[in-house]
């Protein structure tokens, strides 16, 4: 009768013995223009002080060392790998993620995920923008203009926990209103003088909840629960202002968790809820998720950040301010579409003599016929320079009537002239013109419309049309390649720090990839493509 046959964790055993065939080393498994090489290369001269400075002088070495770690995951990244778990089993069978490691152990799941969440989270930005400095070292970057183009990325949250500002202020009001009846009638059978103010609310509630478990505590008063027990008036009132104090305090928490939004998501607070494109059955959802900001120069990505603003107007300054900061130069120019178009964007260039080639936001409706035959719009009116007036369809005169000033939401101020018409009393195109009860009124930004006109002459320009056409191909095409080609539209961290050293990590991933294909096709040092010629 044949053995039984016992199973070892040790699979070597069950198996015929293979001749051993060299070569042991993995270096010539691995191509010699294989992107690893180059990668492996480019991220060897980095300073790694401030990575080094997160780990404990204390204990044990780690498992990998620090600097490998860094380059296994940003070649993951690289190579449209995410996960922990898939980069783990990557470094145990890819033969580049072997040849990286270069003879350590591969690492666990765990590792990988606490140095990407804990260790790495100071030390990337700096990383990052240490090889975009390298790159502009080895004649890659143009330093001319700079492309600038933001995105809608998922959050990694449930889009079914939102919360939203007007309904928290509506209910908080509601209660606050419920309160002060509690402690009007409180104030009556206890014969106290406890007020509400808006200002104060948790701690005058946290007031009366003191004074009431003092007065249970010298009244031994008894607390009973449940169907068919007579509560004491103590009990009733201490139970009633103790849920006003519970409510109070998961509201007052919404209000510091909004942060000058109007939403936010319960999963991931720092996402904000925004439409997201179209998806191939055309239903735009609204979904949590970060705005993303980046800027190309030589289809290179030289800076990224992360914003929870729904619109990119908001977001040009402070990404500007960002990337002079970390690149250490100033590019002569800045190339965007007509969501950026600011005045604060355009006096901002301007203080910095940095060229703006940004298209209005009227641009393409400059060309339609029914705006050109829209008689209420400013443009079809004939405006008179030396009286500062506009002449309306039924040719009478718009004059300004006051200055008033305006201040966006970053604090930039802007001067608006009201101008108003001098009667549309009886007028046969007031229905066209305005819907206004009394006489039309123009709200104008004379200082907005001047650099605006500069603005739309320099993308009109030869210069200016090459620009465009490279912003649509280099920037527009990075988030193609990102989205489609890495599979990357979701982030798998949560908060605004850990989503955008994931992003930091995509674009380097990114930049590396490029300067792969670059060098093969022997493109390295071409900034721009030219302009085709039409036949």
């Amino acid at each position: 009768m044949p053995s039984k046959l016992k199973y070892h964790k040790n699979y070597t055993e069950l198996g015929a013995v293979y001749q051993l065939v060299l070569p042991l080393s993995l270096e010539g498994l691995v191509p010699d223009d294989d992107s690893v090489r180059l990668l492996s290369h480019e991220l060897e001269d980095l300073d790694y002080s401030l990575l080094y400075q997160a780990y404990s002088a204390k204990g044990r070495n780690p498992v990998v060392d620090p600097k490998t770690m860094f380059k296994i995951l940003t070649y993951a990244y690289s190579q449209n790998i995410y996960s922990s778990r898939r980069i783990e089993k990557a470094c145990r069978r890819d033969v580049n993620f072997m040849w990286l490691l270069a003879g350590q152990k591969a690492p666990d799941h765990s590792t990988i995920a606490r140095f990407r969440t804990g260790f790495l989270a100071e030390a990337c930005e700096s990383l990052f923008y240490q090889m975009v400095r390298r790159l502009n070292q080895m004649g890659e970057l143009s330093k001319e203009t700079v492309f600038i183009d933001g995105t809608k990325l998922e959050a990694c949250a449930n889009k079914y926990t939102f919360v939203w500002k007007k309904s928290v202020g509506k209910w908080e009001e509601k209660m606050f209103w419920n309160i002060q009846e509690a402690v009007t009638l409180l104030n009556q059978e206890y014969v106290q003088s406890f007020c509400i103010s808006k200002g104060s609310r948790v701690q005058d509630l946290q007031k009366i909840c003191r004074f009431l478990e003092q007065l249970c505590e010298e009244e031994h008063t008894v607390f009973v629960h449940g169907r068919g027990k007579r509560r004491s008036r103590n009990q009733r009132y201490m139970e009633l202002f103790r849920r006003f104090l519970e409510r109070q305090t998961v509201y007052d928490w919404h209000t510091a968790s909004f942060r000058g939004r109007n939403n936010y998501c319960k999963t991931d607070p720092d996402a904000t809820f925004m439409h997201m494109k179209d998806d191939h059955m055309r239903n735009a959802q609204l979904k949590p998720g970060y705005n993303v900001q980046i800027g190309v120069d030589s289809e290179y990505i030289v800076s990224t950040d992360i914003f929870q603003d729904r619109n990119d107007v908001w977001t040009l300054v402070p990404f500007l301010k960002t990337m002079e900061k970390n690149l250490g130069f100033r590019y002569l120019s800045v190339t965007a579409d007509s969501g950026y178009e600011s005045e604060e964007g355009y006096t901002y260039l301007r203080e910095r003599k940095q060229k703006a080639y940004i298209k209005p936001q009227t641009y393409e409706k400059w060309k339609k016929r029914s705006f050109k035959q829209d008689i209420s719009k400013r443009e079809n009116m004939r405006y008179e320079e030396t009286t500062d007036t506009y002449t309306c369809h039924a040719r009478k005169k718009l004059k300004p009537l006051f200055i008033k000033k305006q201040k966006s939401k970053s604090g930039y101020e802007s001067k608006v002239t009201v101008y108003e018409c001098e009667n549309c009393m009886g007028c046969p195109h007031k229905e066209k013109c305005t819907r206004a009860k009394g006489n039309k009124r123009l709200y104008i930004s004379k200082s907005f419309l001047e650099k605006r006109q500069e603005s739309y002459e320099n993308i009109l320009s030869e210069k200016g049309v090459l620009y465009r056409m490279n912003r649509s191909i280099q920037v527009e095409g990075a988030f193609g390649v990102v989205k489609n080609n890495y599979e990357f539209q979701r982030f798998l961290l949560r908060g605004k720090t850990k989503v955008k050293l994931e992003i930091l990590l995509l674009c380097m991933g990114y930049n590396l990839n490029k300067l792969h294909a670059k060098i093969q096709n022997e493109r390295t040092g071409n900034h721009l493509f030219p302009v085709k010629e039409t036949t």
